[in-house]
């Protein structure tokens, strides 16, 4: 049955489906067959008779591993058992069910996500801003930085508060049982470390590793699957380094550029065949693309016909790139395209909204990608809350959350009285908040309303608890009359919306068990809390709106990549990486499989002032403008209305000229912001 499949590939992706032994990378361009050939090498290893147990499969997102695992199974016989497919984050997950004790700690722990850390990030921030903490703690993590270590290599006041803050977070997540996103890779990369004959355990089981999208992979990744092949080398990575665009997620383009010098004795096998773009889309990426010097040498062929023109159009202003385009898809959707088919690109968030406001002139459909997840909607948050003290009502966290949602008079002040009181006796809060023995300090200590309040919250959570215990199904039935979200939603003006989407919540929960009857709810909590922006992605309708980087892995039959400028793509600043820059353009112009639309505008209304700025130099090594855009060229003299850049102010157009030579003095409009600058300090935008 297998022989079917192996036929169905083209001689690159036979080759590395039937490469079984050692490591293998997989270097696979845009739309070239990747999971087609990756799902088949799996099925391939198990129709050898390799135990499927003896497999690892790792992706990025739980909808990649689910489409892999089916279209791998449905090329063989069904094994008695499936193999292990799942995300990075899904592995740690099970991996730390069975080997946390090994760290001295509970394997009853709960999973936060990145609001929740912020949170608890915040309350130990005084002064620094609590997201830049928070970003900071997991840079620290993914690479395998201790606090300690991380307060020893400080060397400013800042680095130091930095360090103090992530060990005071540490030790909060740490005493109240708490796992963090980084820590589903931390520590189990920390057990396998510490304890050789665990990682010389699971190396043994998972006798063939399999990695997709391999150039977003961090260097913890890379670390914890060294040790996974420990005792083999049996580690087949699949990606493309043309399309490693996370470096601000910790993401290191070296760990797929120099793979073979990691993995001694590494095959490397080129999948070059595009299947998806038109000839002209290709061409233009390929010529962009190869301009970087960072990268493995390939050029992706197209097997396509199609020979739509790629179309480059130049506006006066954002205004009029939205009109044209929101005209542009309303013709598209009346000669039959499907609103699903078409999606608009962007480098910088902030241009999407002339974009909107044109769709919403014309009637569009559209959904915008990226924005505020289903599951870190604050409603939902609170919904989980409660689930999360069904499971376990010691879960200060969680307490602390929806004590007081709804409204029950029990304010800020209440709750670090309580928070401080049960600190004190070493207990947790709700211990305190339930038991008889501590009533009557309790009620002197936040007054007869608070502490009556408390009392209701405390029989709504026990009241959960008991359903909880009858089982699963009772738990969901009677869970929001206990709470009583939804009911407070419904009684304040204009949060229908807020309502909607806990009937939402609760009809996803329930049929998820319905489908998933074995699993309980503190599974399917730890589950929800590693979801990925495209797993959340199942039900889009209108026409996408999303930044490149939530585009990544899609594609569409027509695509508007917009704001082609310097300063809006490329993006500028000191640190700029100018072929990551270029990747993010090639991964944006592949997006597209028949029709690819550019757009640039002379001026751009943007953070409250006008930006100009030349068309992107990518458009110059696409082959789609003749003059070349010379940034840091500096000319010896200027005239009124030149187009400059500064460092700091980015572009703006000469108003005036005084003196000439070296004290040549120039007055500048930089977006509305007049500015008198030396000549020496600006750069000339041809």
């Amino acid at each position: 049955m297998i022989e079917k499949w192996l036929n169905e590939l083209n001689p690159s992706q036979k080759e590395a489906a039937m490469t079984v032994d050692g490591p293998l990378l997989i270097l696979a361009g845009a739309g070239s067959g990747k999971t087609k050939t990756i799902t088949t090498r799996l099925a391939y290893l198990l129709s050898l008779g390799i135990d499927p147990a003896n497999t690892l499969t790792l992706t990025f997102t739980n909808k990649a591993a689910e489409e892999m695992r089916n279209r791998a199974l449905s090329m063989i016989e069904r094994p008695s058992y499936p193999p292990l497919l799942c995300t990075f984050h899904k592995f740690g997950l099970l991996f730390l069910r069975f080997y946390i004790t090994k760290l001295g700690r509970k394997n009853s722990f709960n999973v936060i996500d990145t609001d929740d850390k912020n949170r608890i990030v915040k309350t130990f921030c005084e002064e620094l801003p609590h997201s830049t903490v928070s970003h900071a703690i997991s840079n620290f993590k993914n690479n395998i930085i201790s606090p300690q270590e991380a307060a020893k290599d400080a060397d400013s006041e800042i680095q130091k508060e930095i360090a103090s803050v992530y060990g005071k977070y540490e030790n909060y997540i740490t005493q109240n049982n708490l796992v963090d996103f980084d820590d589903l890779l931390l520590l189990p990369y920390t057990i396998l470390k510490e304890f050789p004959e665990v990682a010389e355990e699971s190396s043994k089981k998972y006798q063939y590793i399999m990695v997709d999208e391999y150039q977003d992979t961090n260097r913890l990744q890379l670390e914890l699957l060294k040790k996974l092949c420990s005792t083999h080398t049996n580690l087949c990575v699949v990606g493309d380094d043309d399309q490693s665009i996370y470096s601000f997620r910790g993401a290191v383009i070296e760990n797929i550029l120099f793979f073979a010098n990691m993995f001694e004795g590494a095959k490397e096998v080129k999948l070059e065949e595009n299947y998806r773009c038109g000839r002209n889309i290709l061409e233009i990426a390929n010529s962009v693309i190869a301009n970087n010097s960072q990268r493995h040498q390939k050029q992706l062929k197209p097997t396509r016909d199609s020979a739509e023109k790629v179309e480059l159009k130049n506006f006066e202003d954002e205004k009029e790139e939205a009109r044209w385009i929101a005209k542009k898809i309303k013709e598209l959707l009346q000669n039959g395209h499907k609103p699903t088919d078409i999606a608009v690109l962007f480098r910088v968030n902030a241009v999407s909204r002339g974009i909107e406001e044109g769709f919403r002139s014309e009637n569009l459909p559209y959904t915008f990608i990226g924005g505020t997840k289903f599951f870190e909607r604050q409603e939902i948050r609170d919904a989980i809350a409660y689930l999360r003290l069904s499971v376990n009502k010691y879960d200060d966290f969680s307490l602390k959350r929806v004590i007081n949602k709804p409204k029950r008079a029990i304010g800020k002040v209440t709750i670090e009285k309580l928070e401080a009181t049960a600190k004190g006796l070493n207990i947790p809060i709700f211990e305190l908040i339930s038991s008889h023995f501590f009533e009557k300090t309790l009620q002197e200590s936040i007054g007869k309303k608070a502490f009556l309040e408390i009392k209701k919250f405390v029989e709504i959570v026990e009241g959960l608890e008991e359903y909880k215990k009858q089982s699963t199904f009772t738990l969901l039935e009677n869970f929001e009359d206990s709470i009583g979200l939804k009911k407070f939603f419904l009684s304040l003006p204009n949060e229908e919306e807020r309502a909607q989407n806990l009937d939402e919540f609760y009809a996803s929960v329930k049929e998820f068990f319905k489908v998933n009857p074995q699993m309980d709810i503190e599974e399917y909590l730890n589950d929800i809390s590693i979801q990925s922006d495209v797993d959340e992605a199942k039900n889009w309708d209108g026409v996408s709106i999303m930044t490149v980087h939530s585009s990544k892995g899609l594609e569409f039959k027509t695509v508007f990549v917009i704001a082609l400028e310097e300063g809006f793509f490329p993006v500028s600043g000191e640190d700029t990486d100018i072929e990551e820059e270029r990747r993010l353009c090639y991964v944006a112009f592949t997006r597209a499989k028949d029709k690819l639309f550019l757009s640039t505008s002379k001026s751009r209304f943007i953070y409250g002032k006008r930006d100009y700025a030349p068309p992107s130099r990518f458009l110059k090594e696409g082959g789609l403008i003749d003059s070349p855009v010379a940034i840091g060229q500096r000319a010896g003299e200027y005239s009124k209305n030149d187009l400059v850049k500064h460092k700091l102010f980015g572009f703006g157009r000469v108003l005036e000229v005084t003196k000439s030579g070296k004290e040549q003095k120039l007055k500048i409009n930089f977006g509305g912001t007049h500015r008198e600058i030396l000549a020496s300090f600006v750069e000339k935008a041809v």
